[in-house]
């Protein structure tokens, strides 16, 4: 049988390009080379190769984190090239990356999310209001940034505004949601049609990170994850249920990931953070701990997405 010829991409131009390219070479170590023929472009340089090499490529693997490659825009030259890939498709990555659009769509369809405020580049913003409505603490994130860049958690009227001037500076729409103080989880959904939930993870990060920021989720050692993680049996088919639902609400294929908060003050209650269309394959990576403890390593789970990739061109 011919080897199936396989593109990673990986780097590009986001602020998540070193963690891009780690997932790349991860991705690159594990792919069965009795399988597939690999190739590794980076789309900060290569992509007139990469539209080159198109009709003799039977799919790609991206490895893209943040702007330019999570938020669809790859997917689109992809999608024009003929070339399928592992992740959702154009229209499910930019709903996914962007926070507002991705939080409506999850309160459309009924899930939980945080109570929250939008936030837009000129605006005059009441920090009196805004702590009045959403509680003493807020979180401050960029509508359209991964990995918690530009994320910060203000307790004053003098720190909010210097969270909002942070985040701003990476994006022209910024989320304020109500602080909720309690425990991380993520669970993992692999399919197309028929997507299933893999093992829950929790995430505790280490002493010195007050939350699960950029270097706590790539400091090898930084966080402490448990998979699965150490909750009861009920809540945790209600968190899988809760990320096959947001899956299925961003209308996504091949994959994802969704971060959820249990809400400390209102008896665990778990709530939405965010869905991943393309989650991290570095060593630190959440997926690849989940699938492993499904019984998938790294080879197995990469044979997995080429083959729900392959299934959604045909």
């Amino acid at each position: 049988m011919a080897k199936l010829k396989v593109a990673v991409l990986s780097g590009g131009r986001s602020q998540e390009r070193e963690i891009s390219l780690q997932s790349g070479r991860n991705v690159l170590a594990a792919l069965d080379r009795g399988k597939y023929e690999v190739v590794s472009l980076d789309p900060a340089t290569d992509l007139g190769t990469l539209v080159e090499l198109a009709p003799g490529l039977d799919v790609a693997l991206i490895m893209l984190h943040g702007r330019w490659g999570e938020d669809g825009t790859v997917q689109g030259l992809l999608d024009l090239l003929d070339v399928p890939y592992q992740c959702a498709g154009a229209a499910g990555c930019v709903v996914s990356m962007d926070k507002v659009i991705s939080k409506a769509l999850f309160r459309a369809a009924g899930l939980p999310v945080i109570e929250d405020m939008v936030v837009r580049a000129g605006q005059e913003v009441d920090s009196a209001a805004v702590f009045g409505e959403l509680g003493p603490q807020v979180v401050v994130k960029p509508a359209r940034e991964g990995s918690s860049l530009g994320m910060s958690m203000p307790r004053s009227e003098a720190e909010l505004e210097t969270a909002l001037e942070i985040a701003l500076a990476s994006d022209s729409t910024v989320l304020i949601e109500r602080r909720v103080i309690g425990r991380e989880l993520t669970v993992a959904v692999i399919g197309n049609h028929d997507p299933v939930a893999l093992p829950v993870v929790e995430i505790t990060p280490g002493d010195g990170y007050e939350y699960f920021d950029y270097r706590a989720k790539y400091i090898s050692g930084a966080t402490h994850e448990v998979c699965p993680a150490p909750i009861p049996d009920e809540l945790t088919r209600r968190v899988q249920e809760l990320g096959l639902a947001a899956h299925l609400a961003l209308n996504l294929t091949g994959y994802s990931r969704t971060d959820l908060i249990l809400d400390s003050g209102r008896g665990d209650t778990p709530y939405l953070l965010e869905t991943n269309t393309i989650p991290g394959m570095t060593e630190t990576s959440l997926l690849p701990q989940a699938a492993a403890v499904a019984g998938m390593d790294m080879a197995a789970l990469l044979d997995r997405l080429i083959e729900l990739a392959l299934a959604r061109k045909k």
